[in-house]
């Protein structure tokens, strides 16, 4: 038996939920199509795989997702690499995304943005729209035209919302990275994808400072010369734009094209929409290329279905554009949502102002990463306390696995109204595999279920799915949101390996997951950070649920150590301030640790450090440090790293614990 399967309900829908909710109102509308009935979500879930075709046309239809040409079937070519959805159809991504802009909606707020360094900016659907159609004009004034790349150094807010729409409207490209990524980061990334236009602030702020980037981004343009325009967008109203003959300013570029309509120029369904980019912190980022009609469909059952998001709603997720989060917020818009941006630190002025802006904006789904939920609870937050959360109804978290006492903290003193949504997918399919859904309860410590449409199960060494018991994350039949191609991979050599060498047709994941007998799931971190001490398989995950509830502790990671033909559990440990890793923490640590897990589970070697290396998305390196301890001569990236020098510092205390030569 699992040992999941008394896990305590902490949240419950009520009857209007299951009634009223979108996937309620979908599971009607198939009744009463004369599909069904259907008893729960799971019976929904098991027919939306066993008729993946109906269902995705369903879909399409129940979403209103809107095409110039109908496709003449949902999905021809059915193998894995080079599923083949919506042959036929002619179709373009900013248009779906604009549907609402018209009409009755036309005056509702599309984006509230906020930022350290600007007033906050409100703009209606009207507005945004009209701000699409002009940058649309000045970048076909450039000579950009249906697949060249438009990139984009931005920060979370209005410049790249009207970008990446104004792009996609003309049938470009959109990709894009943070203005925090070292300059060799952004160069790894769009020197392989050669972008015709950039947009890049002329610097950002972050926890009250202000960092200008004009020198280090006129020295980007100069490494990439495949540009035809650059735009700057003045972040930082008070310092100068980027320099170059290249340079237009954001308002200029907008007063060019004033008064033009988008062309929403139709592409066909694998036409890519977004370029996306692996974490590159073990060598250069692979090139992530996401089509039209897949990821639009995927995002709109995502949103509307499992999210629950509609045009009465207000949606924030804290996010950077170098993250996929971004890509997943912005087709809010496709809901009629009010879309409210965050650009800075999450913690700054303080670690309640995110709490703050959800309570004054009356923001109905807040998205933010396991992580700073963690944080909340070590500080003792308690917003639903302390401010007006009424109107939340979801929140979401992602980044990394959600720890049960997480799920105690939200439904004590974080948000005990919503539904805690902790949702799981990846920037490889920019969605989710497992995730959220107002038909069900949801469970203390575990993702609730399955997504619609996802033929997710775990895949023990063999090939064949675990009747019980954790295995590789898979997915046996195609989903819309795979992508396209890697860029640059005409043979698909790269995308085959990247996740087809595992298990032939099917798509492993690299996660390491348990699915419930009740149909949750649980993660247990990625299958390449899995550790194998005496050949027993242990989710690097299974040891920080134990070690971070340690008041003492800030944080922590986990690495295997490779020895003698075995592996060694190693974990490295921030005190939390004022503490240190005396042996009575240590003690602790290791009581916890197999108590809670299991002997196998106890570190060999416990090592405090000064900080945890964390990619620019907020996702702990693991690889990385595994590689260091391990003696890998093959050089990592540090430009993809959110603070570089913490492997300088994690080498330094390997070396004194004499488990790295010096």
């Amino acid at each position: 038996m699992s040992n999941t399967a008394q896990s305590p309900v902490v949240w419950s829908p009520s009857e209007d939920t299951l009634r009223q909710s979108r996937m309620g109102q979908f599971k009607t509308w198939l009744e009463e199509q004369g599909f069904g009935p259907f008893a729960d979500y799971h019976a929904l879930h098991q027919w939306s795989i066993d008729e993946l075709e109906t269902f995705w046309a369903r879909v399409w239809d129940f979403c209103g997702l809107v095409c110039d040409t109908p496709a003449q079937q949902v999905l021809g070519r059915r193998e894995m690499p080079g599923a083949e959805w919506f042959p036929g159809m002619k179709l373009n991504f900013a248009a779906n995304l604009l549907r609402l802009a018209d009409g009755e909606h036309a005056e509702r707020e599309a984006i509230v943005a906020y930022c350290e360094t600007r007033p906050v900016l409100r703009r209606t659907y009207a507005e945004l729209k009209a701000d699409v159609g002009a940058f649309e004009a000045f970048l076909r004034s450039k000579g950009i035209v249906a697949g060249d790349r438009v990139a984009g150094v931005v920060t979370n807010g209005y410049e790249a919302m009207v970008g990446m729409l104004a792009a996609t409207s003309l049938g470009a490209i959109w990709s894009s990275a943070s203005p925090d990524f070292g300059s060799g980061a952004i160069l790894d990334r769009f020197g392989q994808i050669e972008p015709a236009a950039l947009i890049a602030v002329n610097g950002y702020g972050y926890g009250g400072k202000v960092f200008g980037r004009q020198q280090e981004f006129a020295e980007l343009v100069a490494g990439l010369p495949s540009l035809k325009c650059v735009i700057s967008v003045q972040q930082l109203p008070d310092q100068v734009p980027i320099a170059g003959d290249l340079v237009s300013t954001w308002e200029d570029a907008i007063a060019f094209g004033a008064g033009q309509v988008p062309t929403f120029t139709p592409q066909d369904p694998d036409h890519p929409v977004y370029i996306l980019y692996s974490s590159g912190t073990t060598g250069k980022p692979k090139c992530i290329v996401h089509g039209n009609a897949g990821l639009l469909v995927n995002h709109a059952k995502e949103l509307m279905l499992h999210g629950d998001v509609g045009p009465d709603d207000r949606f924030l997720y804290f996010t950077t554009c170098g993250w996929m989060m971004w890509n997943w917020q912005a087709s809010a818009l496709m809901t009629g949502a009010a879309v409210i941006t965050v650009d800075g630190s999450p913690g700054y002025p303080t670690l309640n102002s995110l709490w703050e802006t959800v309570a004054n904006e009356k923001v109905t789904h807040y998205g933010t990463s396991a992580r700073f939920l963690a944080g909340c609870r070590k500080a003792e937050l308690k917003p639903a306390k302390d401010l007006d959360l009424s109107a939340l109804r979801v929140l979401f978290s992602t980044g990394s696995p959600l720890l049960p006492e997480d799920y105690d903290w939200v439904y004590e003193d974080g948000a005990p109204g919503a539904l805690l949504g902790s949702i799981a997918g990846g920037t490889d399919i920019c969605g989710c595999f497992v995730g959220a859904t107002p038909l069900l309860p949801v469970r203390r410590g575990e993702i609730q279920c399955r997504f619609l449409g996802v033929d997710a199960v775990a895949f023990g060494d063999d090939g064949a799915p675990v009747s019980a018991g954790r295995g590789e994350l898979v997915c046996r039949q195609p989903l819309p949101s795979m992508p396209v191609c890697f860029w640059d991979d005409a043979d698909g050599a790269r995308y085959r390996s990247a996740y087809f060498d595992s298990f032939p047709g099917v798509w492993a994941h690299g996660d390491f997951i348990e699915f419930t007998e009740h149909g949750g799931a649980i993660i247990y971190g990625r299958s390449d950070a899995t550790l194998n001490p005496g050949g027993v398989r242990i989710g690097t995950a299974e040891i920080y649920r134990q070690v971070e509830t340690v008041d003492e502790v800030k944080d922590s990671l986990v690495v295997g150590r490779q020895i003698d033909g075995d592996v060694e559990v190693v974990l490295l440990v921030v005190p939390a301030a004022g503490q240190a890793l005396t042996e009575e923490l240590q003690k602790t640590l290791k009581t916890r640790i197999r108590e809670g897990a299991s002997p196998r589970h106890v570190p060999r070697h416990i090592v405090e450090v000064p900080d945890i290396p964390y990619t620019r998305s907020g996702k702990k390196v693991e690889l990385a440090v595994a590689r260091l301890i391990n003696g890998s001569a093959k050089a990592d990236n540090r430009d993809a790293l959110a603070n570089p020098e913490a492997l300088d510092q994690i080498r330094e205390r390997f070396q004194q614990a004499q488990l790295l030569p010096a």
